[in-house]
C-alpha cells in the first residue's frame, strides 16, 4: 500500500447543525451519491417506515433523532469519505464535541428559513477551537426562506468568519430550479425524482443559453444576473488556502429532501476539504504519513449489538497503518493490546477491517481497558493530548427501586459515564456511593435511565440537584482551600479525582473569584 497515497485519498468530516435543520436527510443524501445506499430512508419523516441508515438506537428510532454518533463510510470519484454522522439534538451536544476532535474539516447545515440557530453557534465554536475548515450547505431552500444575501451576512456577522458562496439558487421555494455554479462558470438545472429517493438528472448550460431563460422565464433569469453582479463586487473573494485555514467559509445552496445541490457539496468537500493533518502531541506533532502507527479513541459505546454485552472504542487512526491482529501499546499504562476484532460501520451493520489508515475511523471491542481520550500507538512512544470534557448543565441525583441492584448500578454508572453519556461526580470521604450527575443536555438522564433499565436490568428514578453551575477549580492551592473552608459550595470530584466547584449560581463563583486568592476555575476539563 502506498501510505501517502491513500492518506490523501481520505476526507474525515462531520455535519454540525441545530436540531431540525435536516442532518440525517443530508447524511442520507450523501450515502446514495456516494453509491453507499441504493434508495434514501429518510423520505418524508423518521416516523414513516423506514428508519435512516444513520440512527440505529432504539431511543432513536421512536423519537427520529440522532442521539449516537456513528460513523459511515463510502467512497465516491475515487476519494474515501469517513463520515462522523454526530447528534443534532438539543441535548447531545458533548458527544458531539467530542467527535469533532476526530475529523479534519466540518459542514455547517443551515436552515434557509432559520438561519444561525443557538446549537449551530455552540459547534461553531468547538470547530473554531480546533481551527478546522467549515462548509457551509443552505438547506431547504425548496421552502419560503430568507434572502440568501441576508443569511450570508448573518452567518458573517455572527460567528465572525468570511463567507463566500461557490454556487448561487436559481429561484426560491416551489420555484427553485437550480444552482449557477461559480467557479465553473454554469448554469446546473436539477428534475425532480420520485420523493428524492434517487440520484437526480442534471442539465448543465451556460448562463447566456436560451434554454435558461426558456426554463426560468426573464423575471427570474434577471434577478439572478443581478444577484451575481452583486455578489462579485460586494461579497469575500474565494480563497482555498483562507478556507483551510478556517478564515473562510464556502457556501453551497440546496435542499436535502429533494436531493437538489447534494452532488456540488459532496464534491465540494471531495475537492476542496483537507485530507489528513498532522495532530499535536504532548511532545510536538504526528504526522500521518509517520510510518509508526498511532491512534486514539474519542468515543466509547456500550452494547451497540443487543444480543451480545460488548463495548466498542472508536479510534481515529493518525499515522502509519493499521492491520488486524496488530499488538498496541496503551499510552497510558504501557499495557500491550492485540487488536483482533476491528470493524468499520455503516451505523450498527458493521464488517470486519482488515487495514485503515490515517483518516480512517476503527472500532476496536474494548474489554474495559480503553478510555475517552487514550493514545494506542506501535513502534515509537507517542501520546495525543487528551480529548476536553464540557462543563455539565443540568443535575441529578439517582435513587434506586430496588436497594438490591446497587451493585449493578455501580457498574452501569462506571460503564456509562467512561462512554460520556453522563459524568459522575464524587463527594470527597464518600467513596463511589450515590455521586452527582452531570450532563450537557438533560435528554442524557433518559437515556441513561433507559439504558440502566435495558442493559443492566436496573430501574431507577432521577431527582434533580440544587446546582447551575460546575467549574473545574485550577490555580493556587490557596484558592482550592478557600473555597474547602466554606459552606456555600459543595466540593466534588470528578472520575480522574479532578477538583470540581458545584454552585447554585454563577454570581457566587464570580464572588468566589474576586475573593479567593491565585483561584482559576474552568469550563473545560483540565487534560
Amino acid at each position: 500500500m502506498d501510505l501517502p497515497t491513500e492518506v490523501d485519498r481520505r476526507r474525515t468530516f462531520a455535519i454540525i447543525s441545530h436540531p431540525d435543520a435536516g442532518k440525517t436527510t443530508l447524511t442520507e443524501k450523501l450515502l446514495l451519491y456516494g453509491g453507499a445506499v441504493h434508495m434514501a430512508g429518510a423520505v418524508k419523516s423518521r416516523k414513516a417506515s423506514r428508519h435512516a441508515v444513520s440512527d440505529w438506537m432504539e431511543m432513536e428510532k421512536e423519537k427520529g433523532i440522532s442521539i449516537t454518533s456513528s460513523v459511515l463510510q463510502f467512497d465516491h470519484l475515487g476519494r474515501r469519505f469517513n463520515l462522523l454522522d454526530t447528534p443534532g439534538h438539543a441535548d447531545f451536544s458533548e458527544d458531539t464535541y467530542r467527535t469533532l476532535a476526530a475529523v479534519d474539516s466540518a459542514v455547517m447545515l443551515i436552515d434557509n428559513a432559520k438561519g444561525v440557530e443557538p446549537r449551530t453557534l455552540k459547534l461553531f465554536e468547538v470547530c473554531r477551537l480546533r481551527k478546522l475548515p467549515v462548509m457551509t450547505f443552505v438547506n431547504k431552500m425548496d421552502r419560503p426562506g430568507l434572502d440568501p444575501l441576508d443569511l450570508m451576512d448573518q452567518v458573517s456577522q455572527q460567528l465572525n468568519i468570511r463567507v463566500t458562496p461557490l454556487n448561487w439558487p436559481i429561484g426560491e421555494g416551489k420555484e427553485f430550479a437550480g444552482v449557477y455554479d461559480r467557479l465553473a462558470k454554469k448554469v446546473v438545472f436539477f428534475e425532480r425524482a420520485a420523493q428524492g429517493t434517487e440520484i437526480l438528472v442534471e442539465s448543465v448550460h451556460e448562463l447566456d443559453d436560451p434554454a435558461v431563460e426558456a426554463r426560468i422565464g426573464a423575471r427570474t433569469k434577471g434577478e439572478l444576473l443581478e444577484a451575481l453582479e452583486l455578489v462579485e463586487e460586494a461579497g469575500d473573494p474565494w480563497s482555498e488556502e483562507d478556507y483551510l485555514a478556517g478564515e473562510l467559509s464556502p457556501f453551497y445552496f440546496g435542499s436535502a429532501m429533494t436531493n437538489f445541490g447534494v452532488r456540488q457539496v459532496l464534491e465540494g468537500i471531495g475537492e476542496l476539504a483537507p485530507p489528513p493533518t498532522g495532530r499535536p502531541t504532548v511532545s510536538g506533532t504526528r504526522d500521518p504519513i509517520d510510518p509508526d502507527f498511532s491512534g486514539f479513541v474519542f468515543k466509547i459505546q456500550a452494547n451497540m449489538n443487543p444480543r451480545h454485552r460488548d463495548r466498542i472504542a472508536f479510534m481515529r487512526v493518525v499515522s502509519g497503518q493499521f492491520e488486524r491482529n496488530m499488538e498496541v501499546k496503551l499510552a497510558s499504562s504501557g499495557k500491550k493490546l492485540r487488536l483482533s476484532k476491528p470493524h468499520t460501520f455503516m451505523a450498527s451493520e458493521r464488517s470486519i477491517v482488515e487495514e485503515a489508515v490515517p483518516g480512517d475511523i476503527v472500532g476496536l471491542y474494548d474489554p474495559g481497558e480503553l478510555r475517552i481520550g487514550d493514545t494506542v500507538y506501535a513502534g515509537e512512544k507517542v501520546e495525543f493530548r487528551g480529548i476536553p470534557r464540557f462543563a455539565p448543565e443540568h443535575f441529578a441525583r439517582i435513587r434506586l427501586k430496588d436497594p438490591t441492584r446497587r451493585k449493578h448500578l455501580q457498574n452501569g454508572l462506571t460503564q456509562l459515564s467512561q462512554e460520556g453519556t453522563v459524568q459522575l461526580f464524587y463527594r470527597v470521604g464518600l467513596g463511589k456511593a450515590d455521586p452527582y450527575l452531570g450532563a450537557v443536555g438533560l435528554l442524557q438522564f433518559e437515556v441513561l435511565k433507559e439504558r440502566l433499565a435495558n442493559e443492566y436490568n436496573t430501574k431507577a428514578e432521577l431527582e434533580g440537584a440544587p446546582f447551575q453551575v460546575a467549574r473545574w477549580v485550577a490555580g493556587a492551592p490557596e484558592g482550592l482551600a478557600w473555597l474547602k473552608e466554606r459552606s456555600d459550595f459543595v466540593m466534588v470530584e470528578d472520575r480522574y479525582g479532578h477538583p470540581v466547584v458545584l454552585s447554585q449560581s454563577p454570581w457566587s463563583l464570580e464572588y468566589a473569584l474576586s475573593q479567593a486568592p491565585g483561584l482559576e476555575l474552568l469550563d473545560i476539563s483540565p487534560l
